[in-house]
């Protein structure tokens, strides 16, 4: 059997969200060098802020100054820093509470090593020279032997509050297709199309899972399908992605290849969009170099009968 395949995988995006008041005003503040939190009815003060008491899930509005030192409740070293996180050398990570609040903030600790670390331990906020009106305006936390800094009142009002925010997610991992798609990938590599047969209820599942999900059995008797199909459901794509050079609006389709028991996606070309239709025999069309079928065109056979495919729908 062939090596099954891997390869490094990157999903990632820009979040973006609006801020309601609290966050809007925490965010502001920690760009104006000032860590604000929220008073609850029973006089706890929760940082960072939220918009709705956790215990109650009263509306909380009353925001309140904290001070920029406080105590290590529980910590993590972190071996390994990544790209994107808070400092490029070995770091702690911590929990702090903050002199004035009952809640502990998640930050970064920039400490020379775990064993100067504890539970207990005094740190205070290291502010970033250049600050947005983001988590990130604390560059970190870092140890400190002081007095504890005054925790001045503070209404949470500023000029030109942050309004919304910009969150890059990403995540890195290997992915591995696993054994019955890494046949499948490396056979459309041979502009084939091969799935896996149920040893039990027969069914051909394209692309293959390894297993069939009715009965739950192991499968491994390869099929070649296709290259025909038959055109089960689709639908009119009229939004533009941003990493696809296709113009809209276009058709995207189930398509049941011919001998499978399961269809799979692709695109439809060689038709104007709104003549698709259920029914509609295709075939693939293979891009020079490439690895899948660039996309599906009309054969020109007559339409598949309803019946033929109703159990596919």
């Amino acid at each position: 059997m062939a090596d099954v395949l891997k390869a490094p995988l990157v999903v990632e995006f820009p979040f973006t969200r609006s801020l309601g008041p609290v966050q809007s005003a925490f965010l502001t503040g920690l760009r104006e060098r000032v860590v604000l939190g929220v008073r609850t009815r029973d006089g706890r003060t929760l940082v960072p802020p939220v918009e709705y008491d956790p215990v109650t899930a009263e509306e909380l509005r009353e925001l309140v100054g904290v001070g920029l030192t406080g105590t290590v409740t529980t910590w993590a070293w972190n071996h390994e820093p990544r790209r994107g996180q808070p400092l490029d050398t070995p770091f702690a990570w911590v929990l702090v509470r903050l002199d004035g609040a009952d809640t502990a903030l998640l930050h970064a600790l920039d400490a020379p090593g775990p064993d100067a670390v504890r539970t207990g331990m005094r740190v205070r906020v290291r502010w970033a020279e250049e600050r947005t009106g983001a988590i990130t305006d604390i560059s970190c936390f870092e140890p400190y032997d002081g007095d504890a800094s005054e925790v001045t009142a503070h209404a949470g009002e500023f000029e030109d509050p942050v309004r919304g925010i910009v969150a890059e997610a990403r995540l890195d991992y290997t992915y591995s297709p696993g054994r019955a798609q890494t046949a499948y990938i490396n056979a459309l590599a041979e502009h084939r199309a091969v799935g896996e047969r149920c040893p039990s209820c027969r069914k051909v599942y394209v692309p293959p899972r390894g297993a069939c999900p009715t009965c739950g059995l192991a499968t491994s008797e390869q099929v070649e399908v296709g290259p025909g199909g038959t055109v089960t459901t689709f639908c009119i794509v009229n939004i533009k992605a941003r990493t696809l050079d296709i113009e809209v609006p276009y058709v995207y389709a189930h398509i049941a290849l011919d001998g499978a028991d399961l269809a799979l996606h692709g695109r439809i070309g060689g038709i104007p969009y709104d003549q698709v239709r259920m029914g509609l025999r295709v075939e693939p069309v293979w891009t020079e170099g490439g690895r899948f079928p660039d996309h599906y065109r009309p054969t020109g056979e007559p339409d598949a009968e309803y019946d033929t495919y109703k159990e596919l729908l």
